[in-house]
């Protein structure tokens, strides 16, 4: 079931700083991310949208508390075992397709435009990247973002089937969202039971987001 939103998505002044803080805790956690998390303690009083404070608050808490192993171990489960949980949201839409490889060129010229020094070692839509930009760059980010909504709504539902504290980080990326329309719902039904597709031919440079070698890693 795809989940509700009843709110309408507040803009606070804060949400640059909201995105870089979400960005962070969704990467792998290896050492430099687990490094980060004084900086992002330290940082969450400035944020005014008590809801957002709290979750970041609480997902950092729980990852502190984990060693690297567990940590790392989680993430995997979490996010790598399966393409219905993947952080690479166009995947969901066009799925192994050629249209995928055309929205990937189209969020790196989105970046480009922008002036945003996007690393080539990372897919122009795994979602911690495009949250750095939204941070970066909060109107065009915040196109993007609604662009790939629909990875984002069936991501979030797979991830809170697993109880995971990831569905925390990815319900305030959702907060800050337009509410979904009733047609959209309905395409992201149909999204869902049917999965992602597959196109196999000419898709070399494509290939599904658990293949790929990130910089995330």
């Amino acid at each position: 079931m795809i989940r509700r939103t009843r709110r309408a998505a507040p803009r606070p002044t804060d949400t640059p700083l909201v995105d870089k803080i979400t960005s962070i805790l969704l990467q792998y956690p290896d050492n430099r991310v687990l490094a980060l998390l004084p900086d992002v303690t330290a940082a969450l009083p400035a944020i005014t949208d008590a809801a957002a404070r709290d979750s970041l608050g609480g997902f950092a808490c729980w990852l502190a508390g984990r060693t690297p192993l567990e940590a790392a171990q989680h993430y995997v489960v979490t996010f790598d075992h399966t393409r219905r949980r993947s952080l690479y949201l166009t995947y969901y839409r066009h799925g192994d397709t050629r249209a995928r490889g055309m929205a990937l060129l189209a969020l790196k010229h989105t970046y480009r435009q922008a002036g945003f020094p996007a690393p080539e070692d990372e897919l122009p839509d795994f979602l911690p990247l495009m949250l750095e930009f939204a941070a970066a760059a909060p109107e065009p980010g915040r196109r993007v973002l609604i662009q790939c909504q629909a990875g984002l709504e069936l991501l979030t539902e797979a991830v809170s089937a697993t109880d995971s504290p990831y569905a925390a980080l990815l319900d305030v990326v959702r907060a800050h969202l337009p509410a979904l329309q009733p047609r959209h719902r309905a395409e992201l039904r149909a999204l869902s039971d049917a999965g992602p597709p597959v196109e196999q031919v000419g898709l070399e440079p494509f290939a599904p987001p658990e293949y790929v070698t990130g910089g995330h890693r």
